[in-house]
């Protein structure tokens, strides 16, 4: 293996994940690709080793033809958590589709897919419906695939622990829609190197791994562990199912990307937990981290990001 190629590279996953190959590879020269419309935002992978950014819109047939020329295996990570139904679509069944068709163009055989825990035809969200169908996209076709079925990801830079310390750290009581959802979170260094070991490891051709933690909290209990690590634990109020669908929809109606949509709330009533059907991280050689060994290390006060909280605050920028 000379040359891989990382889609979606520059997010949250893709950072680590680059981190990961550059250890694994960075020794004997595998050079890693990192496509990005806007390469000037994931300037921190310049600092890798053997990591090349390349302004590219993976969208665009002959763009992602040109990406894919000689490269010895691609990752795939692009997802979304919000949008439309044909949002989904473009992201998570056209892209895939795209994406066997050049690789069938260019020869490359060798594709990690990284799915969703809970994707199925039959699922109440577009998100995990259309999971499904990109999953199935790819499995139609001839290439050696690997996919990766995570639950919840957390780590240093996550937007989800790091959103329930926020929203605590301003808020008297924390209003909270699918309270009660059930979720196995899993370390995004876990789910990097699960996707690695994939990369080295042929016997995971044609197989699909579900990749979770150890534990299983309620959306709930996530939420305020959350608070007590960052040191705003404040009192949690669940919602009913109807003030759930009002608060998404008031949040539809505020600039950016909402903190909460109905699809997200569709994907909450499915339990985001291993099925125990699919092999797990342990096939995989990997022991699960648990969440309490990793969470409060960059929650606390004057740990990881959270360090500069002080900092952002007399700067204007909490």
């Amino acid at each position: 293996m000379k040359s891989v190629l990382i889609l979606g590279g520059t997010g949250f996953v893709g950072s680590v994940l680059c981190e990961r190959l550059v250890q694994h590879f960075g020794g004997a020269g595998v050079r890693i690709a990192v496509p990005s419309r806007r390469p000037q935002r994931a300037r921190h992978l310049l600092t890798l080793p053997t990591v090349e950014l390349i302004e590219a819109d993976i969208h665009d047939d002959a763009q992602l033809d040109r990406l894919l020329a000689k490269r010895d295996a691609v990752v795939n990570l692009v997802a979304i958590l919000h949008g439309s139904a044909a949002d989904f679509e473009r992201v998570h069944v056209a892209l895939p589709r795209r994406l066997a068709s050049a690789c069938a163009g260019t020869g490359v055989q060798r594709v990690v897919h990284v799915s969703a825990l809970g994707a199925s035809a039959n699922a109440p969200s577009h998100y995990l419906r259309s999971k499904a169908r990109g999953e199935a996209v790819l499995k139609a076709s001839p290439l050696a695939l690997s996919v990766l079925r995570p639950s919840v990801i957390f780590g240093a830079g996550d937007r989800f622990l790091n959103l329930f310390a926020r929203l605590q750290r301003v808020l008297p009581v924390l209003p909270l829609a699918g309270a009660h959802a059930r979720m196995q979170p899993v370390w995004v260094d876990d789910v990097a190197e699960a996707i690695v070991r994939c990369l080295l490891d042929d016997r995971t051709i044609g197989k699909t791994f579900e990749c979770a933690g150890p534990s299983i909290y309620t959306l709930a209990d996530l939420a305020r562990l959350a608070g007590r690590w960052s040191g705003h634990e404040r009192p949690i109020v669940p919602l009913s199912p109807a003030l759930a669908r009002a608060q998404a929809a008031l949040m539809r109606l505020a600039p950016g990307e909402p903190l909460l949509s109905a699809d997200n709330l569709d994907s909450l009533r499915v339990a985001n937990v291993a099925s125990g059907a699919l092999p797990g991280l342990d096939a995989l050689g990997i022991v699960p981290t648990a969440l309490e060994a990793i969470g409060p290390s960059y929650l606390s006060a004057g740990q990881g990001p959270a360090r500069l909280n002080g900092w952002r605050a007399r700067a204007g920028r909490g």
